[in-house]
Formats: C-alpha cells, structure tokens, sequence
C-alpha cells in the first residue's frame, strides 16, 4: 500500500514539472563560461542548493513562509546543466502561480548568483528577467564630495585674489620707481640748469 503511494505522488508531481508547463521555468547555467578551470560539477548536491535557494526565496513572500526545500520539483535536468523547475502548493496539490515565484526570484538574484558563483548572464531563469543590481552606497557620503568641490573652489579663488593683489602691487610699486628715477634722473637734473 504504501509503494503504491509513493508511486502515486511521484506521478502526480511528474505531471507538474513538465518543460513548457503553465508555472514551470527553464533554467541554464553556464558554469565553465563562469567559472573556467575552477568549474564544478553540477550533481544532486548543487541541484539540492538550487531547491535550498528557491525555497528561501519563496520563504520570503508572504502566506509562503512554510515552503520547504520538497516542494520545489526539478525535472528534464540535462548533461549540459539546464532544466525546469516548479513550486508546488503541498496543501492543494498544484504549482505556485508563476507571478508568485518569478517575484520571489527577483528579489532574491543577487543571493542566488552568489550561491553558485554565478551572474544574471551565467544562471540564466529563461522568464525571469534579471533585474539591475541595488544602487551601491559611497564609501564616503555624498555631502561630502560637494563640500570638497565648492571648498577647493574658495580656496582657488582666495588664492588668485592673492596672487593679483600681489601683482599689482608689483606694479604699482614698479610704476612709482620709474616715475622717481625718471624725477630723479642725473642726465635731466643736469639739463635742466
């Protein structure tokens, strides 16, 4: 009784993962692409993390909280490590809306990526569209880079105030001795007796 069960629930889970399904998604990962001489074979272990990572994704959303790692279903794993996935509800027997898990996903890339060493170009989710990374925050704030710019700005300026007022000081002063020797000369002191 109980194998027969057990081969019920492994047909009717076959039935829910099938490539092309209404909530099912096609996965590819391009680990050597990625990873080069230090890829790493993708076996029961990596698949078991995929599952791990989706159902944490799907942890996250909420009413999904009790998601566990067997009720996300991966069928038509090829040698060349691509695949569909599904999630399924335990309680009615069927797959997650697509809407559903493709939010989850999206929310969660970055950690995914992470997990396998990966990017949004080498794990590819085929209806999934990638989304753009989180906007990094400046080591240094940027109130401070503008105080810096408009501070070095004074500085410059004080600075040329400075170097003309010291110029035409020059000048004045240079201006005032040729005017004294041209008074002064000994060549006009002596023609004008």
């Amino acid at each position: 009784m109980l194998w027969l069960l057990f081969f019920l629930v492994t047909a009717i889970h076959a039935e829910l993962c099938q490539p092309g399904a209404e909530n099912a998604f096609k996965v590819r990962l391009s680990i050597r692409t990625a990873l080069g001489d230090k890829a790493y074979a993708w076996d029961t272990n990596e698949e078991y993390l995929f599952k791990a990572m989706v159902a944490f994704s799907m942890r996250k959303v909420p009413n999904r909280e009790a998601t566990e790692i067997s009720h996300v279903l991966l069928c038509n794993v090829t040698q060349r490590v691509s695949f569909w996935f599904v999630v399924i509800d335990p309680s009615k027997n069927h797959t997650l809306p697509a809407v559903e898990v493709q939010s989850a996903i999206r929310k969660n890339r970055n950690r995914i990526n992470n997990a396998f060493s990966l990017n949004d170009q080498t794990l590819e989710f085929l209806k999934i569209p990638s989304t753009l990374a989180p906007p990094t925050d400046p080591s240094v704030p940027i109130w401070i880079i503008i105080f810096g710019v408009i501070f070095c700005i004074v500085i410059v300026a004080i600075t040329l105030l400075i170097l003309s007022g010291i110029r035409q000081r020059r000048r004045r002063r240079n201006q005032s001795v040729l005017i004294l020797w041209w008074i002064i000369s000994p060549g006009r002191i002596l023609s004008s007796h």
